[in-house]
């Protein structure tokens, strides 16, 4: 799908703003109200604007500890990958997973409430999950910039 200056401009502004009403994205992008809201919903049923979200303070919540998990996998056929993809779709801590191309297979984000839960997550969920040859994990000790979304240039 193509998308025009103003497609861009309302992405972007939603995407910074998800909670900004469709009176406000009208002005903002020049359009009234009506127009505006159609060019959202297409953009929504062309799947370019997959949903709205709030974003929230891991640690404020309980989570304080960020770790990374580097998995490599005994093999890296399609139905492996699979069923270790459909694995740690069931760990609910695990907020990230990514297939990568290199030494490593996957790259995890996983949040936890203490080191010993996530102690626990690794060797109870991680490690002795089928497949997996090993797991090298990096702690996080802040976090200098996490943008969630992409950068939306204009046209």
């Amino acid at each position: 799908m193509a998308f025009d200056r103003i497609d861009r401009q309302i992405m972007a502004l939603l995407q910074d703003d998800g909670r900004m009403t469709n009176v406000d994205l009208a002005e903002r992008v020049g359009l009234t109200a009506p127009p505006c809201l159609r060019r959202v919903r297409a953009l929504e049923e062309a799947g370019a604007i997959r949903g709205y979200h709030a974003e929230l303070d891991a640690a404020k919540l309980g989570f304080p500890i960020t770790v990374f998990a580097m998995v490599s996998l005994r093999s890296q056929a399609e139905h492996d990958l699979t069923l270790f993809e459909e694995h740690v779709a069931t760990i609910p801590e695990v907020r990230e997973c990514h297939m990568l191309n290199g030494e490593i297979d996957f790259i995890l984000k996983i949040v936890a409430q203490d080191l010993r839960a996530f102690q626990e997550i690794l060797t109870t969920h991680l490690t002795p999950a089928p497949n997996v040859a090993g797991v090298k994990t990096s702690l996080t000790i802040r976090t200098a910039k996490a943008l969630s979304g992409i950068p939306v240039v204009p046209e």
